[in-house]
């Protein structure tokens, strides 16, 4: 490997890593599930490239299934997490007028 792309694989991986990082304090802090999921994707993303950057440098495509398994499971999650906001917006929201025993 030549010193060119032995720089370049470790300035993608340090920015993979930024990204990766800054994607998980996203999941973590919300603040809602639409946040979260976004930074889902950048993460499943971001792996995909890791992948895909894996395959340059050791120059190999034994890993396209994954890739395609990793991108199948973004589409999914997003699609999911799309119906079951639609759902709750949908639903007519309950007003907690303060009388009463409070919720259980």
């Amino acid at each position: 490997m030549s010193a060119v792309m032995l720089a370049l694989a470790i300035a993608a991986g340090t920015g993979l890593t930024v990204t990766a990082l800054a994607a998980i304090v996203r999941i973590v802090r919300g603040p809602t599930i639409l946040d979260r999921m976004v930074a889902s994707d950048v993460l499943l993303t971001t792996l995909m490239l890791a992948v895909g950057i894996d395959m340059v440098v050791r120059g190999h495509t034994d890993t396209i299934p994954l890739m395609t398994v990793i991108a199948a499971t973004a589409t999914f999650a997003t699609i999911v997490v799309a119906r079951f906001v639609k759902r709750r917006a949908e639903q007519p929201k309950i007003q907690n007028r303060g009388t009463g025993a409070g919720h259980v």
